[in-house]
Order: C-alpha cells, then structure tokens, then sequence
C-alpha cells in the first residue's frame, strides 16, 4: 500500500523540488491523464522524471469526459476491432488491478424505441455482442461484468423509470465501466508517480522545448530555469502542435450536459438512445455522483483556436436535449440544466481525409511522433486507454536514446494509490462515498474533529475534510483547482457560488 506522506503533493513540496530541478533522464510536458501515465512508467522503471503542467493536473481534455471506462463498443460498430480490443484489455486492469476503488461496472441499457429502426436496433445489438467476445478475451470475467442479453420492458423500465413506455419493444442490457471521476483518477496516477519518486510540478510552464530539454517558468513567480533531459516527452494532448514542431491535430469538441438526477426519476443505468438517421451514432444519459446525470456526447468539429476551457454551443445543448427528450416522457429543457461541459479530443490530422469527412470518422488509435529535434509526442487516444499510450510513448523514447532500463513497463500491475481489491474496499471502516473517491485511504480523509465531517454548504455533499486533504495531499494550489477538479462542485455554477466562500476560508486555515 502506498503511504500518503510518501504520494503527498502539495505547495511545499512544489517549491522543494522545483528549487533543485536542474536535469532529469525524462521531461514530461503536460499534467493530464497521459502525461500522469507516462510519468509513473517512466518512475517505475527507475528513471528520474519531472512533469511540468502550466495549469493544473486534469486541466485540459482529461477532466471533460463521459466518466466511461468501456469497452469500445462505438470502435466495433465501426469496424476498428483492434483501438476496442485493446480498450477491453485497458478497462480490465483498471477494474481488476490498478483502480478498482475508482472504477466500478455500471449496467448500460439500449432500450428499442419506437422511432429507433430495425437496423439501429440490430447494430447495437451486434456491438453487444461484440463486447462480450472481446471481454472473454481480454479475460474479463462475469463476476465483474455479465454478459450482454435481451430483457423486456418491465426491466427496462426499472432501470430508466422516465422512458416512455408506449411502443417500447423491450431492449438490451449489457454492462461496462464507469469512473468514479475522471480527475480524480489522474491525481491517483500523479501522486502514485510522485511516490515513485517523480517531481509533479503544476503551474509551470514549458518554454524553448527540444529533445534535450526546455525552459521552465514558475507561473506563480515569474522565475525561469533551464532544465536538461536525456528524455524529453510532450503528452500536452490538444496544445501539444504548441509544444512540439511537425505536428497538426484536427480537434474534435465533445459536448455534455449536466442534470439532475430528479430529471430522470432515480436513472440506475446508462441509457443509449440512438440518433435518428444515424447509424452508429448515440446519445447517452450517465448516473453520476452526487444526484447528476451526465448527457452526451457530441463530436463537432473544432475549427480556430483552442480555448483554455471549450464551451458547449448552443446547436450542441439543442441536439443532446432534443436527442435524451425524444426519449422520455417529460422533455427535458434548459430550465433543468445544471451545467455543461465541453472537451477538445486531439485527434491527429493524417491529411488523408477520404471518408473522413467528419472528425466522428477519424481513428482514435493513438500516435507517437518524433519531431527533428528529437521531441516525442504522443497524441490521439482516450481514456481508457491512457496506460497503453504512456508505455508506448515511453518505449519509442527509451529506443531512440541512450538510456539504459533495465526494467520493463510495469505499471498494468502497480495499484494507483487507495487502490485495493474488492474484498479490503468493502472492509474500510468509512462511508462509501469516501471509500469510493479514496479507497483504502478513507479513513485517513476523515479523520479528525466533527466539525471537519460537515458540508462546505447546504445542499452539498463534500465536506471540510475533503478540501482539507485536497490541499495537503492532492496537489491543489488555488480554489479552481478544489472546486473544479479534485472535486466536480464546479460543474453546477449554482454550487460553485456557494462553495467558493468556505473553500477560500479552508485554503487559509491550512
């Protein structure tokens, strides 16, 4: 089990080891999932790291997805037997072995509408199966996720109480992956690198970037500083083009909607709903902690400059909307919105755009590129797949350099920290949400006086403790960084207002 003093990031430790930065064998530039992945690889294999994130762990696209860990069921629909393959591999060493206090099997239904047509209904039905090959090969078993089956309405029903019942034709079940939170599990991969020894450097940015190193600048202070590496790793994801020269993405925004669970009736199951006319598209409605549902997901192409934070177009919340209320008995509209949210996919721009007309039909394999200067980027990719994507970054880095590792990739074994089998999760002697959002760390999460138990505010579930152990331990240097990362408060404006006051007071209790 991984100590927490040892996976500590916070303000102090930041200073410390920025302050003694001056070479490393591995540089790796961005803080989000992929980044976090290669930087536990490469720490895990003895190499010296230093990742440098010019905002904040989770920033960028990683923080902005559909909280799926699955199993690939659009790249089988789609003919890319080989990116689902190896999402079902990926999704089982989460579940199974690396995260499985933050990654839990989730029923997801395909109910046949009566607008849905025969052709529709037989592919989703045909993808369901598709998993379930795939999940036996990738040795998966029925104890984690059953296979898929027919059931009729009635059942249906149980699971989405607000489907309208008349012409509903039964439907599928199958069952897949669902995070606890996205950000939250690359603060786990952080912090399990930072107790392997890695430097996780938030708000620092990478200037004058080659192989053999960059400038960087303490965002906090101004301050700049060389820094030599034998290795130098751009995981920036959508800025990556910024970072490194020779590569040219083609972004693609994915859009979602946030509601409250009130909406849906008490939703238990993720509920697929296809798009009219279209054949391998869905839109999902997600159960989400804290009484959310999630709803999306778009694929728009993203055209100009990357925004810090993308935001939903109206044409995108139009869509979702009409798409989950051409389902359910009681359209849902803007009025019962809590909040959106929006993410750049930084897809890689092939230039062989012949049958890609849409960013939805380009690949999502990932790519490693090494640029002149001996940069390698790593781009493309999800997820779910973000352990395979650092090993192979990192690998196609070790091949090209002077290194000498002795040890291979070993990070589809090492546990994220708080991570543990069902057997000891179900023995934590703490609440289940806590147990859910740390693992075997709980206990340490709430420990101390009463007071600390409470809500930050009424109406909201996160407590005193929780922003306590966010600044102590998860690396977060300002509010943002609480509210809308190490927790999900922010993704309703309405809570982020009424949470903000007590987050500040605790940021300057600590």
């Amino acid at each position: 089990m991984i100590s927490v003093g040892n996976a500590s990031l916070n303000a102090a430790r930041r200073a410390r080891e920025l302050s003694e930065l001056r070479a490393v064998d591995v540089l790796v530039i961005g803080g989000g999932v992929t980044g976090a992945g290669v930087a536990l690889d490469a720490a895990a294999r003895g190499l010296s790291v230093a990742l440098v994130e010019k905002h904040d762990l989770a920033f960028g696209t990683s923080r902005w997805s559909s909280k799926l860990v699955h199993g690939g069921l659009r790249y089988l629909a789609s003919g890319h037997v080989g990116i689902a393959y190896e999402s079902a591999v990926e999704r089982g060493i989460l579940m199974k072995s690396t995260a499985p206090h933050l990654v839990h099997p989730v029923p997801q239904i395909a109910p046949w509408l009566p607008q849905a047509s025969f052709a529709q209904a037989a592919m989703l039905r045909s993808a369901f199966l598709g998993g379930d090959v795939l999940r036996t090969f990738a040795r998966t078993s029925d104890d984690y996720l059953p296979h898929s089956r027919r059931i009729g309405s009635a059942e249906i029903l149980r699971y989405a109480p607000t489907l309208r019942p008349d012409g509903l034709r039964g439907g599928f079940l199958t069952w897949d992956g669902q995070l606890y939170d996205d950000a939250r599990l690359v603060v786990a991969i952080a912090r399990t690198a930072a107790q392997y020894g890695a430097r996780i450097l938030t708000r620092v940015a990478a200037t004058e970037v080659t192989g053999r190193g960059a400038v960087l600048v303490d965002q906090l202070t101004g301050d700049r500083r060389s820094v030599d590496a034998r290795i130098v790793i751009n995981a920036a994801g959508i800025w990556a083009d910024q970072v490194a020269s020779g590569i040219k993405l083609r972004p693609s925004r994915g859009a979602h909607l946030v509601l409250p669970q009130s909406v849906f009736g008490g939703l238990s199951a993720v509920l697929t709903v296809p798009v009219p006319g279209e054949l391998r598209r869905v839109v999902m409605a997600i159960p989400a902690p804290d009484d959310r549902v999630y709803v999306g997901l778009t694929d728009e192409e993203a055209p100009g400059p990357v925004s810090d934070v993308p935001r939903a177009s109206d044409a995108e919340i139009d869509f979702l909307l009409g798409t989950i209320s051409a389902a359910v008995q009681q359209p849902v509209t803007r009025a019962d919105l809590l909040g959106t949210y929006a993410g750049l996919r930084p897809l890689l721009d092939t230039g062989h755009h012949k049958g890609e007309d849409k960013t939805a039909d380009i690949s999502r394999r990932h790519a490693v590129i090494t640029s002149p200067d001996g940069v390698v980027t790593i781009v493309g990719g999800k997820l779910t797949t973000y352990r395979r994507m650092a090993q192979d970054a990192l690998d196609t880095a070790l091949a090209q350099s002077t290194l000498e590792v002795r040890r291979s990739c070993e990070t589809h074994r090492i546990p994220l920290v708080g991570a543990a089998d069902r057997v000891h999760l179900a023995a934590v002697r703490a609440p289940a949400r806590f147990v859910q959002r740390y693992g075997v760390e709980a206990p340490q999460v709430i420990a101390g006086p009463p007071e600390l138990q409470a809500p930050i505010a009424p109406g909201l579930r996160t407590t005193y403790a929780e922003v306590k152990f966010a600044v102590r331990h998860e690396g977060a240097l300002t509010a943002d960084d609480v509210l809308d990362r190490r927790t999900r408060i922010g993704l309703s404006a309405a809570d982020r207002e009424l949470a903000l006051p007590a987050v500040l007071e605790a940021f300057a209790a600590v």
